[in-house]
């Protein structure tokens, strides 16, 4: 039984476009330092929830609290790791990763240094993102959101563009990271095997108007072996409840 208290509480949340519905009374909670992967069927709104959390959208009915408040992104610090490589090219990779948010500049300093290690880049430092690749710009990425110390951290299909080999050795990159910080992570995906490797609990999402399909519980025991029988059998079942309506 997780103990854990809740950290994100979505009420009844809804969106609607004018006449078009996308998100039709979702609910649930997500545990402090739970790793919550969502997947579903491609256009079913997993981006527009992450908007609405982040108040890029505000919800047409319902409410997203975070530790018992709504959210209020002055407030509580929500790191947010998009699809798109989101660094600043004028800037180095440490430069990037500096750019951390009301804390002390020795400190700063500190955990640049600390998390350029844990991903790789200690050496790409004096880098611009221009002269980097594709793997690397994620990890600058991810280096810095992790760098701030978030209560939640969104990711949205951040893996999508890598190809294979890349993206495991990032999702393990991303797990050494959430484990040793225990950050509370929602992360998007297309991807049912990532979500199967990842996700501590997985949220299969209908076609729109988008409510919760079904509710998994993964206790999958890390490190996952993608080849394993019950593995499979985990990923076959999310994969049956997206493809059958």
């Amino acid at each position: 039984m997780d103990n854990r208290e809740n950290k994100v509480q979505v009420s009844h949340l809804t969106k609607q476009f004018g006449d078009l519905l996308v998100l039709n009374d979702i609910s649930f909670n997500v545990k402090k330092g739970e790793f919550l992967c969502i997947v579903g069927p491609t256009g079913c709104g997993k981006t527009t929830f992450l908007n609405s959390l982040t108040k890029l959208y505000q919800p047409t009915k319902g409410e997203i609290l975070i530790n018992g408040e709504v959210v209020d992104l002055k407030k509580h610090n929500i790191a947010y790791i998009f699809q798109e490589y989101s660094t600043m090219p004028w800037l180095t990779v440490e430069e990037n990763v500096l750019d951390i948010k009301h804390i002390d500049r020795s400190i700063s300093d500190k955990k640049v240094e600390e998390y350029l290690d844990i991903v790789g880049l200690t050496k790409y430092r004096k880098y611009y993102p221009d002269q980097l690749s594709a793997s690397m710009l994620q990890r600058v990425v991810i280096a810095r959101a992790f760098a701030t110390e978030p209560e939640v951290l969104l990711m949205d299909e951040p893996y999508g563009q890598l190809d294979i080999d890349l993206r495991f050795k990032l999702e393990d990159e991303l797990l050494h990271l959430w484990q040793r910080n225990k950050t509370t992570v929602i992360f998007i995906t297309h991807n049912i095997e990532e979500a199967v490797y990842l996700g501590e609990r997985i949220l299969v999402l209908t076609n729109k108007p988008t409510s919760i399909k079904q509710e998994i519980i993964n206790d999958l025991p890390r490190p996952r072996d993608i080849a394993s029988p019950d593995f499979i059998q985990l990923r076959n079942e999310v994969t049956d409840l997206i493809k059958w309506w």
